[in-house]
C-alpha cells in the first residue's frame, strides 16, 4: 500500500499505551484559520525572518506582535482571525520553518473549537 506521507502523520498517545495513532490531515486549513495567537519560541522569529529574506526588525514590524503576557512574540492574524501565513490553497507560506506550536498540532495540543471544525479530529482519531 502506497502512503502519501505529506498527508499522513503518526502520533503516540499515553492513553493508548504509546501505540501509533493515525492522523490523516485533510489539508482543510481549519487549524490555521481559528482565531488565537501562535506564540513564537526563542529563535523562531529569527528563523522565519531569515526564511522570508527579512531582518528581524522588518519581520517583527510586519508579522509579529507582543503576546498578552508580554513575555514573547506571536504571529499576527488576518482580519478574519486566520494565521497571517495561511495561503488560499491551505498551504503554509513558511512550512519549512513553521513554529513549534504549529508543528505540535494535533498531538501536543488541540482545542474544543478545533475538534468541532477539523474533519480528522471530528472523525475521532485523537
Amino acid at each position: 500500500m502506497d502512503i502519501d506521507h505529506s498527508v499522513f502523520m503518526i502520533g503516540y498517545s499515553k492513553k493508548m499505551n504509546s501505540r501509533p495513532i493515525p492522523f490523516a490531515c485533510q489539508r482543510c486549513g481549519s487549524c490555521c484559520r481559528v482565531p488565537g495567537y501562535v506564540a513564537l519560541e526563542s529563535g523562531e522569529a529569527e528563523t522565519i525572518a531569515s526564511f522570508l529574506g527579512l531582518d528581524i526588525y522588518a519581520f517583527t514590524a510586519q508579522y509579529a506582535a507582543i503576546t498578552a503576557n508580554r513575555n514573547s512574540l506571536s504571529l499576527i492574524e488576518r482580519p478574519d482571525g486566520g494565521c497571517i501565513f495561511i495561503q488560499d490553497d491551505n498551504t503554509c507560506r513558511i512550512q519549512p520553518v513553521k513554529p513549534a506550536q504549529c508543528k505540535g498540532f494535533p498531538f501536543q495540543w488541540k482545542s474544543k473549537q478545533l475538534k468541532a471544525i477539523c474533519p480528522e479530529l471530528r472523525r475521532g482519531s485523537l
